[in-house]
């Protein structure tokens, strides 16, 4: 079998490396949420003319980081129904919420499903996206992993998982959705966010990270042979003088510090052929998580694209058991 990582899976089972995680790690988080709170802002919710006669699609603008508008599609079941369990998702690198109705799989499962724009993505793949990012910071690399990367309150992935948070605020004050069952989800980027808003959100019941990016940074950037970690390479081939910096600034957005304080049921996925995310950076958090139910499906003949719609049929099985519609 071609070989990716340079672990085996016995060895990824039992892996514990040592993550750089900030002292002031939780100190940083609570005072960019808080301040993103008192922003202020209301949710707007408007329902969204579509030509699907069994699911109601909404178009949701919530205050993200900073207040910042971001926007996110909820589509449900249609008529009146609820309250009804919610599952938030969050998209890959580069790709925005799209068209209404573009994913209607948990809508048709029974649950609220709220799909959020990325700020500022939206043009790799896809439908596009809907929201801007306002916000900008020092010479970067083309892509998103080097956006003020040598400052943790530049950062980029700070307003993106702040984004994420807030939504999951807004979620909980939809008319039709129950504030007590919500589940978070999301593939490769999306996997990211998860964890992020996993770690820094109470009440949580469920959390589904597929083939998560943004773990175990440095071994990942060090490793990895496909963008958009390379994006970090080339950064600092240039800017040899702070890498150090640089790194500091990425361990606050490490996917590993975040799944120490993922209390909630968990399922991940991980692919043993992926070169983009790669699986010993996944079980790097999966083996650190401070969830007692957690389980993680294994692909051994995938790369990136992990289970797909086979995963998907997985998740719904899991919830069902937890959170039953």
């Amino acid at each position: 079998m071609p070989k990716v990582d340079p672990l085996s899976l016995e060895e990824m089972r039992a892996w514990r490396p040592e993550v750089a995680e900030p002292a002031d790690f939780d100190a940083f988080w609570t005072a960019t949420l808080d301040e993103s709170r008192a922003a202020g802002g209301d949710a707007v919710l408007r329902a969204e003319p579509t030509p699907f006669t069994l699911v109601d699609v909404y178009d949701l603008v919530f205050p993200g980081f900073a207040g910042d508008p971001v926007r996110a599609w909820v589509t449900v079941p249609a008529g009146p129904g609820g309250p009804l369990p919610a599952v938030v998702e969050f998209l890959g690198y580069g790709g925005g919420r799209g068209l209404p109705g573009a994913r209607l799989f948990w809508a048709n499962a029974g649950y609220a499903h709220v799909l959020m724009d990325t700020r500022g993505q939206g043009s790799a793949w896809g439908s596009g996206g809907d929201t801007d990012d306002p916000h900008g910071a020092g010479p970067a690399f083309p892509g998103f992993m080097t956006r003020g990367i040598l400052d943790r309150r530049d950062y980029y992935y700070r307003r993106v998982f702040t984004d994420g948070v807030r939504l999951v605020d807004a979620v909980r004050g939809l008319p039709f959705v129950d504030p007590s069952r919500l589940v978070v989800t999301g593939g490769s980027q999306g996997g990211a966010i998860t964890l992020a808003v996993a770690g820094l959100s109470d009440g949580l019941v469920g959390v589904m990270p597929d083939v998560p990016f943004l773990c175990h940074m440095r071994w990942s950037v060090e490793r990895t042979p496909r963008a958009p970690f390379t994006e970090v390479v080339q950064w600092l081939s240039v800017h040899r003088d702070v890498v150090d910096d640089a790194f500091r600034t990425l361990s606050y957005f490490d996917g590993v510090n975040f799944a120490r304080r993922v209390n909630a049921p968990s399922l991940f996925s991980v692919a043993l052929l992926d070169d983009i995310v790669l699986p010993s950076s996944v079980f790097a958090a999966y083996n650190v998580l401070g969830a007692q139910d957690r389980s993680i499906e294994v692909y051994p003949f995938n790369g990136h694209e992990q289970g797909e719609l086979h995963q998907l049929h997985r998740q719904a099985a899991w919830l069902a058991e937890r959170v039953p519609v």
